[in-house]
């Protein structure tokens, strides 16, 4: 079957997009069978990633991203039932209550690190490897990082630390993979809403030490924006991404 997006065609495009039962994961997710793709929903709970594909044809991968037993059983459903993967979306994330550096435990800083870093390099590995070797060779895999991968917020060692991360795994892989045909961007998101924002319009801590509302944007745009992303050709790339509600926070922080 072919399908149209944008006045491109697509045979039976495929895309894993993991963290997909809530949130930015889920309008994702729901935009891109919309358009037609065949996708893979992956996160802890099964039930979730049901609510998301909402009666659509989706494969369902229940599994914790920081497990690399529970990632390659997940990347090998992917293969036996699609033969390939097109695109990534490396999504799934967490974050901790804003606090100084000596307040947090360490067992809620090795928590969100199995998560945002650890999960995002096995769910990369397992991607490349599937892209290197498939014929045809290449793929596409985007990053969720954060405009905290830029300027952080006061008290939040633990996730813009993560972020940083997640930039250098993108930048890593962009150079790594060129010559397997396989492309690695990221998008790093400001004030989408979903379920880590719903403080933003009651008032966000700042640098100066107010407590401030902040504005939001809808998450269809990330989810609009991440399909942008995938639909380049893959010898197109767009390294870094940032989508942000207009005014928030951002150049001017601090």
């Amino acid at each position: 079957m072919i399908f149209r997006v944008g006045g491109t065609a697509m045979a039976g495009k495929t895309i894993l997009i993991t963290g997909a039962g809530s949130g930015i994961g889920r309008a994702t997710a729901r935009t891109f069978l919309a358009a037609g793709w065949q996708v893979a929903l992956m996160g802890r709970r099964a039930d979730p990633l049901q609510e998301t594909a909402a009666g659509e044809a989706a494969l369902i991968l229940p599994a914790d991203v920081g497990d690399a037993t529970q990632v390659d059983a997940a990347f090998d459903q992917i293969k036996a039932g699609w033969g390939r993967l097109d695109v990534v979306f490396n999504n799934a994330g967490m974050a901790l209550k804003g606090a100084p550096i000596d307040e947090i435990a360490v067992a809620d800083w090795t928590a969100l690190l199995s998560v945002n870093v650890t999960g995002a390099f096995l769910v990369a590995r397992a991607a490349f490897g599937l892209m290197r070797h498939q014929k045809p060779q290449g793929g596409r895999i985007i990053n969720n990082g954060s405009v905290s991968a830029h300027v952080p917020r006061i008290g939040s060692v633990p996730y813009t630390m993560s972020k940083h991360a997640i930039s250098g795994l993108t930048k890593t892989l962009a150079v790594d993979g060129r010559r397997f045909n396989i492309a690695c961007g990221q998008i790093d998101i400001g004030n989408a809403v979903s379920g880590m924002t719903d403080k933003f319009a009651e008032g966000m801590p700042q640098a100066d030490g107010t407590l401030r509302p902040e504005p939001s944007m809808p998450v269809q745009h990330v989810a609009d924006a991440v399909m942008q992303m995938a639909m380049l050709p893959l010898d197109v790339n767009v390294p870094f991404m940032t989508i942000m509600a207009r005014d928030m926070p951002f150049l001017g922080r601090g």
